[in-house]
């Protein structure tokens, strides 16, 4: 009877403690989007009726499994469980057919998102010049972001603030005098540069980044499917 191979065992222990790792990143990596600090209350606020994380939410959930499928394949491996190692290829096999259905939602809704990422950025225009509770949230974030990405406002500029712009003239500041994107607002020195576009180019840079992650998962995902049922057809063939 043909035995186990010792290198295709613990080539599969490396590989699973590999795929752990990777699951673990895009786990983090994902919710780091759909929570961003910086982000999470202007792009997910607004009465839109959908969700434009569709994608990143099914992330998580695979980034999850992954991390349990990993240990499972480990311990299947060196154990030489049939058992284990059957589990870890039939839900490996469902996660790459989840990333599949997230790959093709991204494409699909790809222009609809866009839409609606920019109905919510223009929606929350609005609030800048606003007093309620609401509104004081994504003042708050807004002051944060534009500190951060020396913007000013959403679609109009130092304007979309109204009555409120002294809370946020500090962030707003232009600090460079000779810089051709100043402007004077109130008395105040301050960008024209609007953070509209910047907004827009964060949320598709880490889309992308999430994307491009997803997919080198798949290749390793491919090859542990390849792995396991090798390993395993040996196991029952000792």
């Amino acid at each position: 009877m043909a035995g186990v191979s010792g290198c295709l065992k613990y080539s599969m222990f490396f590989f699973n403690f590999l795929f752990w790792i990777c699951g673990t990143l895009i786990l983090a990596l994902s919710i780091w989007v759909r929570v961003s600090k910086d982000g999470k209350e202007i792009i997910t606020s607004g009465d839109t009726g959908t969700n434009p994380f569709v994608a990143v939410n099914i992330l998580i959930a695979v980034g999850a499994i992954i991390m349990v499928l990993g240990f499972l394949g480990c311990c299947g491996a060196v154990k030489e469980s049939r058992c284990m190692l059957l589990l870890f290829f039939v839900g490996l096999l469902l996660i790459l057919l989840l990333q599949v259905a997230a790959g093709i939602l991204g494409a699909v809704f790809k222009s609809q998102s866009t839409r609606l990422l920019n109905e919510t950025l223009y929606e929350n225009a609005k609030l800048l010049s606003g007093t309620t509770n609401e509104a004081r949230e994504i003042q708050k974030a807004m002051i944060s972001l534009q500190t951060e990405l020396k913007c000013c406002g959403l679609d109009m500029g130092a304007e979309d603030w109204g009555n409120n712009f002294q809370e946020a003239k500090e962030s707003c500041k232009c600090t460079d005098s000779s810089n051709h994107q100043c402007r004077t607002y109130q008395g105040v020195n301050v960008t024209s540069q609007t953070c509209l576009s910047l907004v827009k180019d964060l949320f598709e840079k880490n889309i992308i980044i999430v994307i491009g992650l997803a997919f080198g998962l798949a290749v390793i995902e491919i090859l542990g499917l390849v792995f396991s049922m090798v390993l395993y057809c040996q196991i029952g063939s000792k």
